[in-house]
């Protein structure tokens, strides 16, 4: 059976956005490459431009949706999976912005116009991304509740747009006017502390729940490389802020200006030494996570497996700043070869959600992060809808899973029963079922 372009638009969720976060870090990774050669910044640049058509297009679909669609703005936001999503565009934007501070103020070319246009829009993503993180925790910790086991690493995506602002902070001080530069830098400083921080008490969580439960589901493990980003920001944020410290800093800076600078910069490389370490750890362990995946052929394609992609941009940043910091001609090659292998995933990964649009894996009604799961029911009035029914006969989709199948909870060798729910989907209007009145509660 066929949808048609308007049924199945109502399914472009927000994690769509997830695809112009992976393409802006690879355009940002080619910039940091320390190994120029001709035609590698004209590479960077159709990343570049690539991204801002995708993300327009997302922009433009996403919003096809909620016109087609306007209650599902409101349950995208109360969705126990979806929700986690939302900062997604946010990051998306300010890949882009990072992207415009790399490509677009090289050289002489760039004029002051554009140099006090980054600089304004830079604060203003300051205030975005702290009063985003904290609006979707909010939305999360009001509306649902959630135990340990059910923890996996997008606990930690409403903060990564925190994580972005230093990576930032870091181009576009070296860019800049000194007197704007320091206050860049402290900014920088400042909110990349509040988003690593927050993710450093998920951490935890995250490892607690492995240690209780097992690894996540095969379909969910992929999430696993989130965990790698937030420290493999915070490196390159860390690195090369410290390295513009010493060039912005004022004479009287903190007593002695020059000193404070020299400091600052040696702090903040052994600093992101130290963070290296740990976000090379959990590569490794999202890497061997995957190895059961590979073997038994247990995942299918969804739009998180771009985070195969996206925080191992950071990580390769990282390994770039660590190098630079060192210099060290070793950890520069090393460098190098995660990028070649970052492309490769990138177009494999693209590849896959084309196929995936034309075989009906995304895009589709219980395919996506806005399916039916546990207490939560997107329902259309009363009753399932014909569509619903028919694609349920015809075996293109499946009723929604228990909670816990849903959300991976069960181990990957568990033989536990737990009987199906069929929501009820009906027709014409959208709103949302809540088990208890103004609470979504997942168990």
């Amino acid at each position: 059976m066929n949808l048609n372009f308007k049924k199945r638009i109502r399914h472009f969720t927000w994690n769509w956005f997830a695809m112009t976060m992976a393409t802006g870090g690879i355009a940002n990774v080619l910039y940091t490459v320390p190994f120029r050669f001709h035609g590698l910044y004209t590479i960077g640049l159709l990343f570049f431009f690539l991204n801002i058509v995708l993300f327009i297009f997302n922009f433009v679909m996403i919003s096809f949706r909620f016109w087609y669609y306007p209650a599902t703005f409101r349950t995208s936001f109360l969705h126990p999976t979806e929700s986690l999503f939302i900062p997604a565009f946010v990051i998306s934007i300010g890949t882009i912005l990072i992207n415009i501070s790399e490509y677009g103020l090289t050289g002489h070319k760039a004029g002051e116009w554009l140099h006090q246009t980054m600089t304004v829009l830079f604060w203003i993503f300051c205030a975005l991304a702290i009063s985003f993180s904290a609006v979707i925790y909010l939305i999360v910790w009001s509306t649902q509740t959630f135990t340990i086991s059910q923890m996996t690493p997008i606990w930690i995506f409403p903060a990564y747009p925190l994580l972005v602002v230093g990576p930032h902070a870091g181009v576009l001080a070296s860019k800049v006017s000194n007197h704007r530069a320091l206050d860049i830098l402290i900014g920088g400083f400042t909110i990349q502390g509040i988003g690593f921080m927050v993710t450093l008490m998920i951490y935890a969580a995250f490892i607690y729940r492995l240690m209780t439960q097992k690894l996540p589901k095969e379909s969910l493990r992929p999430g696993m490389f989130i965990s790698v980003g937030p420290s493999g920001f915070t490196i390159s944020a860390i690195v090369n802020m410290a390295e513009a410290l010493p060039k912005v800093i004022p004479p009287g800076f903190m007593g002695n200006g020059e000193l404070c600078g020299m400091v600052s910069m040696i702090i903040g490389n052994w600093v992101g030494v130290w963070l290296w370490g740990l976000a090379l750890w959990f590569f490794i362990v999202s890497v061997g996570a995957h190895a059961s995946c590979v073997a038994h052929g247990r995942m299918n394609f969804s739009m998180t497996w771009y985070s195969f992609v996206f925080p191992n941009t950071a990580l390769v940043t990282a390994t770039f700043a660590v190098a630079k910091a060192l210099d060290n001609q070793a950890i520069r090659i090393f460098g190098c070869v995660l990028t070649c292998l970052l492309i490769l995933t990138w177009l494999l990964v693209f590849s896959m959600m084309i196929r995936a649009v034309l075989t009906k894996q995304i895009l589709w009604p219980q395919k996506q992060e806005d399916r039916d799961e546990g207490g939560w029911k997107t329902t259309l009035g009363q009753g399932q809808s014909r569509v619903e029914k028919k694609l349920m006969k015809e075996g293109e989709i499946e009723p929604p899973r228990s909670p816990d199948l849903e959300f991976g909870i069960q181990d990957s060798d568990s033989t536990s029963n737990v009987p199906p729910h069929t929501p009820a989907m009906p027709e014409e209007r959208d709103h949302v079922h809540f088990p208890f009145p103004g609470r979504v509660t997942v168990e």
